[in-house]
């Protein structure tokens, strides 16, 4: 399990293990938080083709769909 601080959220890189529309590098581009400090809003975009997607940012600690870093 990727161990994931939502406060550094913002501008990480993240491959997907099994390409997303054709897409296998994303950088998350919004992190919003509510008013008691949990994540609200993430959202991660493709670098090729920068096409934004909405997450839930606990998605990204399953290693099996998720890698830290451009792999």
């Amino acid at each position: 399990m990727n161990q994931i601080n939502p406060k550094k959220l913002l501008h990480s890189k993240w491959t997907a293990v099994k390409p997303k529309q054709r897409q296998k590098h994303f950088i998350v581009t919004k992190v919003k938080f509510d008013e008691l400090g949990e994540v609200s809003l993430c959202l991660i975009e493709a670098v090729l083709t920068r096409a934004e997607f909405s997450i839930d940012w606990r998605e990204l600690t399953q290693e099996t769909d998720w890698l830290m870093g451009w792999k």
